[in-house]
């Protein structure tokens, strides 16, 4: 009998799980797919909100700018890459510049620190690639850019060090109440558990819908984005958003933590819950606003077009807290933006909703991080030498592009915690194939390795998702 079952690994999931591993319950993780980090925390923008934007006294408001806080200092212990390079939102008219004021005001009190309010020259100053129909800025310091799959894996990792038990290819298909407490049916298993966290993202209605517990609905939409090569890292210096509007934040361009520079999205509503797909109306849609911000984008630079899902709902905020439905689940839903930069703010306050729903927890007397992969293409010279000296296969580079060593590939596979078993699993976790070639050189080098690795054949190895073979046939 578990304490308390996760259902969802995603940065949300995995943030919960975190926090609840420091404490003396048992408690498991239960995600549908073949890796954590899969569905909408794979592709998103990477950005920290300052938190000028949720309206005062909400949850997001609240969770957004602890979680902004919280993310500078897991960034740091974890080795994730981050930046507090801080955002701007551009006004371009008066009317525009009246809403700053507003973002501005409710800013201070969601207790955002360190704003301004810019003029075109300061702006233009801090960022001279602008056009010239900016009239000014509002200036948080303390957002930033954060690789999100790297923090969502860490943070499960640290809760698998830390005794949480992790199930992939556990898909929930049915949830049955007895006597006070839970069976979860999920991957042909059942899991007896106290609590239920439903933090399934685009899916959390469906599973609330499993006990009767499902009073929201989640509204699919889709964003698409450019990401361009790293030679265009001279454009912006901080995460650049127009004027939101009533359809979000509108088209950014920013710098991502791993050195791109990345467009977008749009907002495309009641979108399919699984439909991650590009078109040319989307993306040109996508150009078309960005050159309100800048003329100087080059899309001959762009290596990936990608799209991202985000679980809107029918409620305009988080949907955090014990479903009135149901006692004992809670629900963790409709996290759209800022959900990244709220996930390890959402952690700590889930500890605090099931203490109040009657779970008692006594912390425990030693907890620790996850070990931090080695970076190979981070360290100096010295000790580039000195690792290959150890381990050859630290001396054989895979990726190019990024610098990436056999060595680091084998050390995300040797992970005591969570395994990759494909090459976007690899990729996630050493940076494989983000580089201007998109895996077309080290591709088929990880193809090898795996099949090595895992003694399977060629046809067997998925790129990412189930489906996704690389290789079928001869």
């Amino acid at each position: 009998m578990y304490d308390v079952t996760i259902i969802g690994g995603g940065v949300c999931g995995a943030a919960i799980a975190m926090c609840l591993s420091k404490y003396d319950i048992r408690c498991c993780l239960l995600e549908k797919d073949n890796d954590i980090a899969i569905g909408t925390t794979r592709a998103n923008s990477g950005i920290v909100h300052a938190g000028y934007d949720p309206e005062p006294d909400t949850l997001m408001a609240r969770l957004n700018v602890r979680g902004c806080e919280l993310i500078e200092e897991l960034a740091k212990v974890m080795n994730v890459p981050y930046k507090k390079c801080g955002s701007m939102v551009l006004s371009f008219d008066a009317k525009d510049e009246e809403h700053l004021r507003e973002l501005y005001e409710r800013g201070i009190a969601n207790g955002v620190r360190g704003m301004e309010l810019l003029d075109k020259a300061s702006l233009l100053e801090r960022e001279p690639n602008l056009t010239d129909n900016v009239t000014g800025a509002l200036w948080a310091p303390s957002a930033g850019i954060v690789n999100p799959w790297r923090l969502c894996i860490a943070m499960a990792e640290t809760a698998a060090k830390n005794g949480v038990e992790i199930y992939l290819d556990s898909e929930v298909s049915a949830i049955e109440k007895i006597n006070g407490a839970f069976c979860v049916t999920a991957g042909n298993k059942q899991y007896d558990t106290r609590y239920i966290i439903n933090a399934a993202g685009l899916y959390s209605d469906k599973i609330a819908d499993l006990v009767g517990a499902k009073d929201f609905e989640i509204r699919a939409s889709k964003g698409q984005y450019f990401l361009l090569d790293k030679t265009s890292d001279w454009l912006v210096n901080s995460v650049i958003f127009q004027c939101p509007t009533e359809k979000g934040k509108g088209v950014l361009v920013s710098p991502t933590a791993d050195g791109n520079i990345i467009v977008g999205p749009n907002a495309e509503s009641n979108n399919e819950r699984d439909d991650v797909s590009t078109t040319r109306d989307g993306l040109d849609f996508v150009a078309q606003e960005a050159a309100k911000t800048t003329k100087l984008i080059d899309y001959r630079e762009n290596i990936r077009s990608f799209a991202g899902l985000r679980a809107n709902s029918d409620k305009r905020d988080f949907i955090i807290g014990e479903s009135a439905l149901c006692r004992h689940f809670i629900n963790v839903a409709g996290i759209k933006s800022p959900g990244l930069s709220s996930a390890p703010a959402i952690g700590e306050y889930v500890v605090e909703i099931l203490e109040d729903c009657g779970l008692i927890m006594s912390k425990k007397a030693e907890w620790s991080y996850a070990d931090a992969h080695v970076c190979f293409a981070e360290l100096s010279n010295e000790e580039k030498a000195e690792i290959c000296k150890k381990n050859p296969k630290y001396g054989n580079v895979i990726c190019r592009c990024n610098l990436v060593t056999e060595g680091e590939i084998l050390d995300s596979l040797d992970s005591s915690y969570i395994k990759p078993r494909t090459l976007d699993g690899i990729k996630r976790r050493t940076g494989t194939g983000m580089g201007r070639c998109q895996g077309g050189f080290c591709g088929v080098r990880i193809h090898e390795i795996l099949c090595k690795y895992y003694g399977v054949d060629p046809e067997s190895v998925l790129w990412d998702k189930d489906g996704s073979n690389i290789v079928v046939g001869k």
